[in-house]
């Protein structure tokens, strides 16, 4: 049995599988995202410990007694800063949070190789651009800074006792040379750092510490080793056999990604399309990231008064795909691809009287579905070709989004079995990797097939004066414009 640990933004989510990939056992607790001030987005480290040991313990301890080995998945970008004590000096800054964005632009001027070497425009949900903001707004904390860890990163720690990390998750901080999978030190000084602050790094596959005696006692588990694991949405991909050259993933968790594996690093950071080490030795992937999802159905939810998202997406089925004018940016928290405008929020737009909490439902789903497809397009114009995408994630529930998803972006969505486990099932084939062996294409085997949504030319159609009139929209929208 292999344990896979996700530390998500909304939750933990604990997963047991077996050497077939098949998930025997599952644990989760949740999370809160703490907003005190505009554009701002943290969390508390030791929230994230609390809640992977209660996801940890909601499994049978027969099943826990079983395991051999742990991988972790996690949340991108987070700056978790510790101190000389290893004790977190403030909450962690988290990957939606948008207060960098002044640090961005001096962060390209002292570091004019930056999207050479990271391949990588330089964001605010980015580690880096948080450090640079740390030091000129807290410098007292900067300069007590002597490590920085990623959220599941920080999680090992208190684990293992070891300060380290993956490819897939360092990529995502603009420190690391991607093409090289180390650290730059021209990208670290940039932001007055060294690689005495930074974890050792580790490929997602190999070991990355052993569980702590009283971890272990704590859990109910040996002392297993803890491989290195991978970024959630690198993780996700191992999780539903996206190991190889333009195998394609499509993932609706709190923010929304399409994910490409690729062969060889190929970055084009001047549409904002992400380019990364995977979480497998030399694999690389391309992403475009949309900062808000199914975030979006769980606020249009609590805006209209709907249980949950399965009331939501009834609403929006009652109301039918394309039948109503109304518009909805789902920028909430700003946007990446194709954008990167951490300062535009979203809207409702052409709203009449007849708007309805049904119609506004559908606009959401739409919305999302618009805003994929415009990352959908800018991973082709990077050479992307893409004929398919497997679904992961909690909104790989719904077959109703699905099928406007699919009618917008014009492409094939696969929905597998367990498909809405994700990273957490990535990191438990990782664990197995590690501890085991064997072939990547192997051990990180596709699920099997639950349904295929084909894009309908019909509401494809329908949906084409939508979709226009979405992408026109933006620019009216922005902070500039208003």
């Amino acid at each position: 049995m292999f344990l896979g640990i996700d530390i998500g933004t909304s939750g933990v989510k604990a997963v047991v599988s077996d050497t077939h990939g098949a998930v025997v056992a599952q644990g989760v607790a949740a999370l809160t995202v703490q907003r005190t001030q505009p554009l701002w987005s943290e969390q508390d480290p030791a929230d994230w410990w609390a809640a992977t040991t209660a996801a940890v313990q909601g499994i049978d301890p027969s099943i826990r007694r079983a395991v051999r080995g742990i991988g972790l998945a996690g949340q991108m970008h987070g700056a978790t800063l510790l101190g000389a004590d290893d004790l977190p000096l403030r909450p962690a800054i988290l990957w939606n949070d948008g207060r960098s964005f002044d640090e961005c632009a001096g962060l390209e001027a002292d570091a004019p190789r930056l999207r050479e070497i990271s391949g990588n425009i330089a964001m605010p949900g980015f580690t880096a651009p948080k450090l640079r903001w740390v030091a000129r707004n807290e410098p007292e904390i900067f300069a007590k800074t002597r490590s920085i860890l990623l959220p599941k990163d920080y999680v090992r720690l208190l684990m293992t006792g070891d300060k380290a990390s993956d490819m897939s998750d360092a990529a995502g901080t603009l420190w690391l040379d991607v093409a090289a999978r180390d650290w730059s030190d021209i990208l670290l000084d940039a932001c007055s750092l060294s690689r005495s602050q930074m974890p050792t790094l580790v490929e997602g596959s190999a070991i990355g510490g052993r569980l702590r005696r009283d971890v272990a006692e704590l859990w109910g588990m040996a002392q297993v080793p803890v491989a290195g694991g991978g970024g959630d949405n690198a993780a996700g991909a191992a999780g539903v056999g996206v190991v190889s050259d333009g195998k394609a993933l499509l993932s609706l968790g709190t923010s929304g990604v399409i994910f490409v594996a690729n062969d060889r690093f190929t970055p084009n950071p001047a549409r904002a399309v992400h380019a990364f080490c995977h979480c497998l030795p030399s694999m690389w992937h391309q992403m475009s990231v949309h900062l808000s999802a199914a975030s979006c159905i769980d606020w249009v939810a609590r805006l209209t008064g709907a249980s949950g998202a399965a009331e939501l997406f009834q609403r929006a089925e009652a109301a039918g795909a394309a039948n109503g004018p109304e518009l909805f940016l789902p920028y909430l928290s700003g946007e990446r691809t194709p954008h990167n405008d951490a300062q535009v929020r979203g809207a409702f737009l052409r709203l009449d009287n007849d708007s309805s909490p049904e119609r506004l439902a559908q606009a959401v789903l739409e919305g999302v579905a618009f805003a994929l497809a415009d990352g959908l397009d800018a991973l082709r114009e990077a050479g992307a070709a893409i004929g398919e995408l497997a679904v992961i994630g909690g909104g790989a529930r719904s077959r109703y989004w699905g099928e406007t998803l699919a009618a917008a972006m014009r492409v094939s969505l696969v929905y597998l079995q367990g498909g809405e486990v994700g990273p957490a099932l990535g990191a438990a084939r990782l664990a197995q990797l590690a501890v085991d062996g064997g072939a990547p294409a192997e051990v990180c085997a596709a699920p099997p097939i639950a349904h295929v949504v084909h894009p309908d030319p019909v509401l494809t159609d329908r949906l084409a004066p939508k979709l226009a009139a979405f992408r026109k929209a933006y620019p009216r929208i922005t902070p500039r414009s208003l």
